[in-house]
């Protein structure tokens, strides 16, 4: 019997549409600090090293909440994961936006930085898992406009974030009243995730079994699956963290005009994400991801030649439409089996933040020697290496 049409896919339908706005309001807070990225460099004097080098505490941050979090959601369950992670990730933005105005304090404006990645990363593992099952209830492919729904988040906050850095609004008026927004509409919206009972059926704290190993970190397809994530997060996320600064240094460009071209990338990835399961059911995983790292790759050179501002606009869309599946199918892919999914989900997304990690200083660093825009060639030969790595996302026989 299809999943939809037992008890399991009502509660499933049910839930689907509170997922999708909590990972549409996650994209919002995400894109509010993002939006801000060229007042974090300008308020604190920074250089595109040192830049890099504050927003690695956001990594570290998520890196030390990733490593647990999948033990959290088996134990308490998505929705009380994702409303205290949502918690933590306002009480970065605030502090954050203390740092940068008032205080003018790196220092402060680290640990705001390091607070919202604890906070902005736990909330990703559980709501991902929470959309892992509904996804399975539902029994078809869903996990990618879930992802949209995130993209839509950043394109609403990108927008607004034009508006605002054209109006001169304060950097902390902009991140305390995004925070407050995005994390009091989550705490409501998870509160229709599925039951805790079912939460408690797919945690799998005991995974062990014939042929089955204890710990995801030593299962070959789990770990190769991370690989893949990774390098299509490190093609996301340069766009997240150095897209709009490589417009502005690159094209010499107004700071909202590069706003807007964060913008033209969200919307290009949130398009390939509401059109992606189509394709991905028609074709297969595998072959799909192929393309799209070919075509994202495609992009970011578009993007670094600097012919034209047409050009690089097309290189954008090229580029955001690339990268739209990556992260959504590995997910997907990581929760295939039920039993232990939110462990595994945990490790691919360790992994795959092991891109935001190490990208802003390697950027950061890149784009001192040889310049913002060029630095992005390095994306380019990171989709090369996706290419080689998408066979992990085969569906198990």
């Amino acid at each position: 019997m299809n999943g939809s049409d037992g008890r399991g896919g009502r509660a499933a339908a049910v839930s689907r549409p509170a997922v999708a706005w909590v990972f549409a309001l996650n994209g919002l807070s995400f894109s509010c600090l993002v939006a801000r990225l060229p007042d974090v460099r300008g308020n604190l004097d920074l250089s595109n090293g040192d830049l890099g080098l504050l927003l690695l505490t956001i990594s570290l941050g998520s890196l030390a909440a990733l490593s647990a979090s999948g033990v959290f959601v088996g134990r308490y369950g998505p929705t009380a994961v994702v409303r205290v992670g949502s918690g933590f990730a306002l009480t970065g933005l605030v502090l954050a936006g203390v740092g940068v105005g008032a205080a003018s304090s790196v220092v402060l404006t680290a640990a705001g930085f390091a607070i919202y990645g604890i906070g902005i990363s736990s909330w990703d593992v559980a709501m991902n898992v929470e959309a892992a099952e509904v996804e399975r209830a539902l029994d078809r492919t869903i996990m990618p406009r879930f992802h949209a729904a995130w993209s839509l988040g950043t394109f609403g906050g990108a927008g607004i974030g034009v508006l605002l850095t054209r109006a001169d609004v304060p950097v902390l008026l902009h991140l305390a009243v995004g925070g407050v927004i995005a994390c009091g509409a989550t705490a409501g919206a998870a509160g229709l995730f599925l039951p805790r009972s079912a939460d408690v059926a797919r945690a799998g704290e005991d995974v062990a079994g014939p042929g089955r190993s204890r710990s995801p970190w030593t299962e070959p397809r789990t770990l190769a699956i991370g690989v893949m994530v990774l390098c299509f997060a490190a093609g996301e996320g340069a766009a997240n963290d150095w897209l709009t600064l490589a417009l502005i240094d690159g094209y010499d460009a107004p700071h909202w005009v590069g706003v807007a071209g964060f913008a033209l990338f969200v919307s290009a990835m949130t398009l390939g994400r509401l059109t992606g399961p189509v394709a991905l059911d028609r074709w297969g995983r595998v072959p799909v991801l192929a393309v799209l790292a070919v075509v994202s790759g495609a992009g970011v050179l578009l993007v670094v030649a600097g012919v034209s501002g047409p050009a690089a606009g097309l290189g954008i869309v090229l580029w955001g439409s690339g990268v739209a599946l990556g992260f959504p199918v590995g997910m997907s892919a990581a929760a295939d089996d039920a039993a232990g999914s939110a462990r595994r989900v945990s490790v691919v997304a360790t992994i795959g933040y092991g891109a935001f990690l190490t990208g802003p200083p390697l950027l950061g660093a890149l784009g001192d020697a040889v310049g913002t825009l060029d630095s992005l060639l390095a994306v380019a030969a990171l989709m090369g290496v996706a290419v080689l790595t998408v066979g992990a996302a085969r569906k198990p026989a």
